[in-house]
């Protein structure tokens, strides 16, 4: 598994950076067969560190985490255990489906744009309806089950997950809902 340490205006100790892989590398192999990058990003917050983890595995899934504490080693350990926990719930909800990917998600390009948000201060009409871009970029949309992501939607702690149906390769999202129920657009089934 290959390894991105760093650090955003603090230097980065090469024991913290041997803590780090041991550490990460007892929690990974335990629950993911074949993970295949990991970046950690340790940085300041006013007198905190924080640690920001996330964990690429052959599926096709990540799993991100983020801790803060008034010491380094104590922000990276509790970053460690809340990824430990996301990979030992993606574990547990295989076993559970009786379903191990065989094959890596199939991922298909698209653009993704960053619009500019409106200025509701203004009391008068927008001069056009067509909104400014402000970044554009590319993105990869995965193929996978609906069951797949929302357990990919829940493990990035994301409020929303587009897909490509691995039925029938059309578009659809998954989404948390404001009951906290997890709604399903598919587009393929609508009459």
């Amino acid at each position: 598994m290959q390894y991105q340490i760093s650090g955003k205006q603090i230097d980065i100790g090469e024991a913290l950076q041997t803590h780090v892989k041991d550490e990460l590398n007892g929690v990974v192999q335990k629950y993911a067969e074949r993970p295949t990058d990991a970046m950690i990003i340790f940085s300041r917050s006013a007198s905190e560190y924080v640690c920001e983890a996330t964990v690429h595995l052959s599926t096709g899934l990540t799993a991100s985490a983020k801790a803060h504490a008034h010491e380094i080693y104590a922000a990276f350990d509790k970053c460690g255990e809340k990824l430990e926990k996301q990979l030992r719930r993606y574990k547990r909800r295989l076993k559970d489906h009786h379903r191990e990917r065989a094959q890596p998600v199939e991922h298909s390009g698209a653009s993704s744009y960053i619009l500019a948000g409106s200025d509701h201060t203004e009391e008068s009409e927008p001069e056009s309806l067509q909104p400014m871009i402000i970044a554009e970029m590319e993105t990869k949309i995965p193929s996978l089950s609906v069951g797949e992501a929302v357990m990919q939607m829940e493990l990035a702690g994301a409020p929303v997950m587009v897909f490509r149906h691995e039925g029938h390769s059309g578009v659809n999202v998954v989404y948390r809902r404001e009951d906290g129920n997890i709604g399903w657009v598919d587009p393929q089934n609508a009459s």
